[in-house]
């Protein structure tokens, strides 16, 4: 386990992570903008003045990004930075203090988004930034979290008031709430086809397949550990992060969980997380205000 600081704006609270289409891992930071770090380490920070949340790369290969928080520079709203560090926000059709807080790429070409509070919507936005929202079918107040690509050409959001849901790409909404504990956060699309979340309360590790079946699972993670992001790994297995718990955990498809800590400082508060082009594990401290990384 390494932790990475030099570079990163003091209080900038990284939140999430992604690799990039320049070899580069690019991650999101809730006050501070848009940071780039290399697999060597070195980082820089292209986006200074905006309130970033989650990031991924775009079908135009830029990174994309929600700004989940208006400040005096700009509104809430969609960010779009180049890998040279051109930016560009879009915030017209963004329903205002609405907290954008997840963006995806999806099956038709267009960026995903959710939009976590003035009653919960899925937002779609063209390369170019327009805007579409999407509220049918999503019932108020669930606080839409995070989304992904689903392996069935629909998008799946968590629900952290609520359960996981479906959005296929015409906005048709279903929801899933029989078998899910509460506050689900992090999704991800698993080596077996289900997708893959992390609940904060209690802290569980669910799955559910495309056809909604779901199953969840405690068994190794300790308790009161705040679980939050999760990802796919290159080993086979699925990756996350605990924020309370201050450490990084590991399941295989068959429920068997590793937990780590050794060289993640105290109260480093993991947060999103993803594998590199080095094939490490990347992931943000948004309490350290730091990026790790993990050998595996």
């Amino acid at each position: 386990m390494t932790e990475f600081s030099s570079g990163i704006t003091a209080g900038a609270s990284p939140s999430d992570i992604v690799s990039g289409p320049d070899g580069a891992l690019w991650f999101a930071e809730g006050t501070g903008g848009v940071g780039r770090i290399t697999t060597s380490g070195a980082i820089t920070q292209p986006v200074t003045t905006t309130f970033g949340n989650q990031i991924t790369v775009g079908p135009d290969n830029n990174l994309w990004f929600t700004i989940w928080h208006a400040n005096g520079s700009f509104p809430e709203g969609i960010g779009r930075v180049t890998t040279g560090g051109s930016f560009t926000d879009f915030s017209s059709g963004v329903t205002p203090g609405s907290f954008p807080y997840s963006v995806t790429t999806g099956p038709d070409g267009n960026l995903w988004f959710t939009e976590n509070t003035a009653g919960g919507r899925v937002g779609r936005i063209t390369t170019a930034g327009v805007v579409t929202e999407f509220t049918a079918g999503i019932t108020s107040n669930v606080s839409p979290s995070t989304i992904t690509a689903g392996p069935d050409g629909n998008l799946w959001f968590t629900e952290f008031n609520h359960g996981v849901a479906r959005i296929t790409t015409a906005g048709v909404v279903t929801e899933f709430t029989s078998g899910i504990s509460s506050h689900a956060l992090g999704i991800a699309v698993g080596p077996d086809g289900a997708l893959w979340f992390a609940e904060q309360q209690p802290d569980v590790i669910g799955r559910i397949t495309t056809s909604g079946a779901v199953t969840e699972m405690t068994t190794g993670i300790t308790p009161s550990s705040n679980l939050s992001g999760i990802t796919s790994g290159t080993d086979g297995a699925l990756w996350f992060s605990e924020q309370a718990g201050n450490r990084i955990g590991r399941i295989t498809t068959g429920g068997a969980v590793t937990e780590y800590a050794s060289g993640i400082s105290s109260g480093a508060g993991p947060s999103g997380l993803r594998f590199g082009p080095d094939g490490n594990l990347w992931f943000a401290e948004s309490a350290g205000n730091r990026i790790g990384r993990l050998i595996y």
